[in-house]
């Protein structure tokens, strides 16, 4: 968090994550108000690795804020449905577009109702009240986990449900249809092979999965926006089942688009196909930026900074984190049996990036386009298995995949 926390009076408090005697609040509970118990910590450290499940107080705390304001005259005209826009992680909504000092064209939309998962599936811990509670403390957050064969074929039957989630997402890809529609299918094909769609409720996120339109680089919300003739659109979906996570993502075109967009979208594909391909043990973690970096800016785009490639099993996040940009300081070198994610975000303009007031959907400081694609990968003893790799069934999206 930025800031850090800050020095508390000398008291009884205890730190939220230890226990042990406390010496510094969170700055953030100091502003609005909340009182000191959970809200204080013994170091930094302790309130860095508390930050995750943390945050999720001062979301309960503005939520409860703003409904206890009276809403009569905005209320006047309120779409139905639960079509509001999303503010705030998920946690606030409200019926007038937020003010914002908007990067590019795209605009949100109204979001609909959060979708509901039948009770006999496995849910992960953030499902019900949004915050994940094993993750942000585990020891996997610092150490690579080597998975077990178990662990491997739990991972290879998720993934498999994964890629024929996001294919079954491509098939309806066209222009009139409604993000909403894509987070529609993709959330019930995953119900539908028993698993849970791992974005629900994630930190609060409020839709099954992400959809990054133009200048999106990542986390967009699905909503009610019709997808246009010449738009791109990024579906990231993430699987639950079994116990174990699947990640990957895919850049489609909408319509017609123009030359610099189709350049754009081949060139992220060739980045992560080139990055694939020098993925075996004993290769550095932070080489595969330099890859990735190397292959855009010879194409005259720019590397997306502010998100990485992660480690995954069952944890939907964890060690190790894998920049895409050249010289970044990622440390650790490649093992036989390590499953991550590599997805680059390439963006055609700059590499800086804003957040949109729903905390979620990050866009390109320039307004202009950015496309991505992501595969979660295992680490074999001689290279690399493409967990979420397309198959054969898969639709013939790309045309320079043709033969």
């Amino acid at each position: 968090m930025a800031g850090g926390s800050d020095a508390v009076e000398s008291t009884a408090l205890s730190c939220a994550r230890c226990g042990k005697p406390a010496h510094l609040q969170c700055p953030k509970c100091v502003e609005l108000k909340l009182r000191r118990e959970g809200a204080a910590f013994c170091s930094q450290e302790c309130f860095k690795a508390s930050w995750s499940s943390h945050k999720s107080v001062h979301l309960n705390a503005k939520s409860s804020l703003i409904a206890s304001e009276s809403y009569s005259e905005q209320n006047l005209g309120l779409p139905g449905d639960g079509w509001l826009y999303c503010l705030r992680e998920g946690q606030a909504q409200t019926p007038k577009l937020p003010h914002f000092d908007w990067t590019g064209p795209l605009r949100p939309y109204p979001i609909s109702q959060k979708r509901i998962v039948p009770t006999h599936i496995d849910q992960p811990d953030w499902a019900i009240d949004g915050i994940p509670k094993i993750e942000p403390k585990s020891d996997l957050q610092y150490v690579v986990e080597i998975k077990t064969p178990d662990q491997i074929e739990r991972m290879r039957e998720t993934c498999l449900i994964a890629r024929e989630v996001l294919d079954a997402a491509a098939r309806i890809i066209q222009p009139g249809i409604t993000t909403d529609e894509i987070d529609a299918v993709v959330h019930e094909a995953t119900v539908a092979a028993g698993g849970y769609p791992s974005p629900l409720n994630y930190n609060f996120f409020p839709k099954s999965c992400c959809t990054s339109v133009n200048e999106v680089i990542c986390h967009g919300i699905p909503d009610a926006r019709k997808l246009e003739d010449g738009d791109i659109v990024n579906v990231d979906v993430t699987v639950y089942y079994k116990g174990v996570h699947s990640d990957l993502n895919e850049t489609f075109f909408v319509g017609n688009v123009d030359e610099a967009s189709k350049r754009l979208v081949q060139c992220t594909y060739e980045c992560l196909d080139k990055a694939i391909a020098a993925v075996k043990p004993g290769v550095r973690f932070r080489e595969i930026g330099d890859i990735i970096s190397r292959h855009a800016s010879m194409s005259g785009f720019s590397v997306a900074r502010s998100y990485c490639g992660h480690g995954i099993g069952e944890l939907f996040h964890c060690a190790p984190n894998i920049p895409h940009y050249a010289r970044n300081k990622a440390v650790g070198v490649m093992k036989a049996g390590q499953t991550f994610t590599i997805e680059p975000m390439i963006n055609s303009g700059g590499w800086r990036d804003r957040m949109w007031p729903d905390g979620w959907a990050n866009v390109t400081a320039d307004g202009k386009r950015s496309a991505q694609f992501e595969h979660t990968l295992l680490v074999t003893d001689t290279g690399v298995e493409v967990l979420t790799a397309r198959l054969p069934s898969s639709p013939k999206v790309f045309p320079w995949l043709s033969p």
